[in-house]
């Protein structure tokens, strides 16, 4: 549902759309929220204006993201809440810090710090192994570590998994669409989807196999063959837009083999 501040729809119907998309009824959102279901309705259908407190409570109940928090407060007539700070300014020091020792801890494995459309905020130095081989125009800032990964010039050439691997990926992004209805997440899964070679159909359902119990990034770096599972983190109650839409990637070694070429390559 994001859009800018300076073009919002009604209240009633943004929290309508929200209520759908998250596939409650007003009964079910009015008693989570404490609300009448009759208020709840004079809202949806604009017969009544939410106070401030009433938008908020609602945007929690329905697990609203904060800078799509900001547009149903500015519809309801109120002044935005939450600010959006750029990485670089003084008062993300302390962000910046946090998220360089978990980078930084994480050595030698891979690691990276990605914004809601996975483009690059930094990356730990056993990050540079997703990079290797791939054109210059994948690793034009801001890097998309998804079309770093699935473009056919990029990774894609060496994950030995690569149906797998982008039928999870994939997936994964359009779950964000479904929750978000972000119109520019929307066109980076269109445009993942279709990279030429994909097989929508064939990737369409992640089918597990052998003894595996998470879905594996397998790829090959010269000689060697390696495997790596993953782990998202993000920072638990942000009341800022940046720093809400921020998540570390970790990618820990799945077998033996990787584990002991991944601390040879640092030295370790």
């Amino acid at each position: 549902m994001t859009t800018s501040l300076s073009d919002v729809r009604p209240i009633g119907e943004q929290l309508r759309a929200w209520r759908q998309r998250r596939r409650l009824s007003q009964l079910e959102l009015a008693s989570a929220a404490d609300v009448s279901t009759r208020h709840l309705s004079f809202v949806e259908t604009g017969r009544s204006v939410p106070s401030r407190e009433m938008v908020l409570r609602l945007a929690e109940h329905l697990d609203v993201p904060l800078r799509d928090r900001n547009l149903l407060l500015v519809s309801a007539g109120y002044a935005p809440m939450y600010a959006e700070t750029p990485m670089e300014e003084p008062r993300m020091d302390s962000v910046r810090a946090a998220l360089r020792l978990v980078l930084e801890g994480h050595e030698p494995f891979p690691a990276v710090v990605v914004d809601r459309f996975w483009n690059l905020i930094d990356a730990n130095a056993a990050a540079s192994l997703f990079m290797e081989g791939a054109p210059p125009e994948l690793l034009e800032p801001p890097v998309n570590v998804l079309k770093l990964s699935m473009h056919p010039d990029g990774m894609a050439r060496n994950i030995l998994n690569l149906g797998e691997w982008r039928a999870h990926m994939v997936e994964r992004v359009r779950r964000h669409v479904a929750l978000t209805a972000d119109e520019s997440l929307a066109q980076l899964y269109r445009e993942l989807r279709d990279y030429p070679g994909s097989d929508p159909v064939a990737e369409a359902v992640i089918t597990p196999g052998g003894n595996e119990v998470v879905v594996p990034l397998r790829m090959r770096l010269g000689d060697e063959e390696l495997s790596f599972i993953g782990t998202i983190a993000t920072f638990g109650s942000p009341v800022d837009i940046t720093v809400a839409e921020l998540a570390i990637e970790s990618f820990y070694p799945a077998d033996a083999r990787t584990t002991a070429f991944l601390r040879h390559r640092a030295g370790w």
